[in-house]
């Protein structure tokens, strides 16, 4: 029943199912009986249901809310490379309009594996200026094709050589695909200040920084620091003022610790931050996307040698990392850094996410209400009347085995059901079953 919706009509629709998960409470329910009505969630186990009412029997399943993914790019990666790396040339290749039609490819698949909210922190590449996800995520939430809710960074903000600049391209050609200012390349106080002030005037919802060297990036060494401290208060300080979050690629101890103590409000990443850099995050309530199925996932194949090898070094201790962060209580939210994670694969993170210590209750939580609360919105990330009826299912029980988040069988957005498959066989078996930290 595909398409099925009663948003607007003022008709309602009647979720039945096995269980639903309070989030909230750390338990599950049962059963489960969640009725909606124009685009919201209007009760739950009600003593009563609406007589005139769609209803939907989903069976031995749970109904959780909708996921979220704080670091994906919906423009590279998808139909044509479903993999991992983005193509080298993609950034000389792909006209704005080919990477738009690309994203439109790949916002579906991620809300048909249950993700319908995710932040699109976006690379470096040529679009004269123009913010291509903030017109994606308008699109979407006309009602023109399917994807999930967008908080778009636009054009993320690097220094010349940085590891967003596309340096697989000037080091043999140094005047191919020149960024400018508007595009993210900025060097200088007043330099970020005006990239940083052109993302939200054209609709950025987040703002994403470039701060240490990167692993698939022909740039400095993952640890080194690249932005300045002046720099990197002066991106913040912008961002603020205009009531917007900066999330910051930052791999290296001290490029985390220059963006902690800037003000940076997310890290991305976090591979090599040492003990106390981690008890900085948790003293400022810094949020950290550490972006770890990355470690397992991401294939490194065919990636020149330098950066096989830097992946090599970085990635043990990001998963050692990780466990540490979450044993000191890191506000730690779920981010995938798709399509590096292959899109529609996206679950795999919170499989990542309990391998590394997390309970699954903690690890569906990094991924639902300490999501909701990096991208400031109250309205999701639960399951309770008059929250935003973003629902999905799941056969078996995702608090005891996380691996069946990589099975939706359904996916409601706003009201509107998207996906509705039948409840049967289990779940791929293409990730281990892990039911606790170990």
């Amino acid at each position: 029943m595909t398409g099925a919706t009663a948003n607007g009509s003022g008709a309602a629709i009647v979720l039945r199912a096995a269980r639903w998960l309070d989030i909230e409470a750390g338990v599950v329910r049962t059963p489960a009986v969640i009725v909606v009505r124009d685009g919201l969630i209007e009760a739950i186990d009600p003593p009563e249901t609406p007589a005139a009412a769609i209803v939907l029997d989903l069976g031995d399943c749970t109904l959780l809310p909708g996921l979220m993914d704080m670091e994906i790019n919906l423009f590279i990666g998808g139909p044509e490379n479903p993999t991992g790396l983005p193509q080298p040339m993609h950034g000389v290749q792909d006209d704005p309009v080919y990477r738009s039609l690309r994203a439109t490819v790949n916002a579906r698949t991620t809300l048909m594996a249950g993700f319908t909210t995710v932040r699109n922190l976006g690379l470096m590449v040529k679009t004269g200026g123009y913010l291509l996800d903030v017109d994606l995520g308008r699109a979407i939430d006309q009602g023109w094709f399917p994807g999930p809710r967008i908080v778009s960074a636009g054009h993320a903000v690097t220094p010349t050589g940085g590891h967003l600049d596309p340096t697989m391209f000037q080091r043999l050609a140094p005047h191919i695909m020149p960024m400018s200012v508007e595009e993210g390349m900025a060097d200088g106080v007043a330099a970020v200040r005006r990239a940083t002030r052109y993302q939200i005037k054209y609709g950025a919802g987040v703002i994403k920084i470039s701060a240490s060297g990167g692993v698939m990036s022909h740039s400095t060494a993952p640890g080194t620091q690249q932005y300045s401290d002046e720099e990197l208060a002066a991106i913040v300080d912008e961002a603020h003022r205009a009531g917007i979050k900066v999330a910051a690629h930052a791999h290296g101890d001290a490029g985390i610790r220059a963006c902690i103590r800037a003000g940076v409000d997310c890290i991305e990443h976090g591979s090599l931050a040492e003990d106390d850099t981690v008890q900085m995050m948790v003293d400022h309530g810094t949020f950290l996307v550490p972006t770890s199925y990355l470690s397992e996932g991401l294939d490194v194949s065919k990636a020149p040698p330098a950066l096989r090898r830097k992946a090599e070094v970085v990635f043990p201790k990001a998963r050692r990392m990780l466990s540490r962060a979450i044993e000191a209580g890191v506000r730690i939210a779920c981010g995938t850094d798709a399509p590096a994670v292959p899109h529609g694969q996206n679950a795999k993170e919170l499989w990542a996410l309990v391998d590394r210590g997390m309970t699954p209750l903690q690890a569906l939580r990094a991924a639902t209400v300490t999501s909701a609360e990096l991208v400031d919105a109250d309205d999701r990330g639960r399951l309770a009347p008059g929250l935003l009826a973003d629902i999905i299912a799941v056969p078996g029980d995702p608090t005891t085995d996380i691996g069946v988040l990589e099975d939706v069988r359904f996916v409601m957005k706003d009201g509107i059901v998207h996906k509705n498959e039948p409840i049967g066989s289990a779940h791929p078996a293409n990730t281990p079953a892990l039911t606790n930290g170990k």
